[in-house]
């Protein structure tokens, strides 16, 4: 049985960089043999099922990337029920879905990411298996908050990373 994964990729159509049509995107994973492809808004999330390994996927979607877009674009990728356990690890249950981040990363961020962090007013951080979570009470777009550990991540909030696993979770998905 095939598994289901989803991919985030990184600085896509975000504040006008990146440009990358979901509909190429979505044809990279099907020329790549993923299968039930399926993508959601315009900054990067794609979900499918595949046979191949996370770092598998990783590298066939960044490869096809590279010659599409002419530079790196790194992805990030988890399987559902990974995701999943990703939304119910939230530390920050009483702030807005909105308002709360995750910064997916490759590998578990350093134990030391807190302490680099700088610029913090009012946000809440917290380090996960391999994200870091941040409560922004203001936005994100407001905070001067940088965390050199999250840099090579990609963040999204919570509601897209909810509305990723019930994609990722329907019984009959598209093909």
């Amino acid at each position: 049985m095939m598994t289901r994964y989803i991919a985030l990729l990184r600085a896509v159509n975000v504040g006008g960089t990146g440009k990358l049509p979901m509909a190429t995107l979505k044809s990279m994973c099907v020329d790549a043999g993923f299968s039930h492809v399926e993508t959601y808004i315009a900054s990067g999330n794609v979900m499918f099922e595949s046979n191949d390994s996370s770092t598998e996927i990783k590298t066939a979607l960044e490869t096809r990337l590279f010659r599409h877009a002419n530079k790196v674009v790194e992805v990030i990728v988890r399987t559902t029920k990974e995701m999943a356990a990703v939304l119910s690890a939230n530390p920050f249950r009483d702030t807005e879905p909105k308002h709360t981040y995750v910064i997916f990363l490759d590998d578990r961020p350093p134990r030391d990411a807190l302490r680099h962090a700088f610029g913090r007013v009012d946000e809440q951080i917290h380090l996960g298996e391999r994200e870091i979570f941040v409560a922004y009470p203001n936005g994100m777009g407001r905070s001067k908050l940088k965390i050199p550990a999250a840099k090579t991540g990609t963040a999204r909030n919570l509601n897209t990373v909810s509305k990723l696993v019930e994609m990722a979770s329907r019984k009959s998905r598209p093909q």
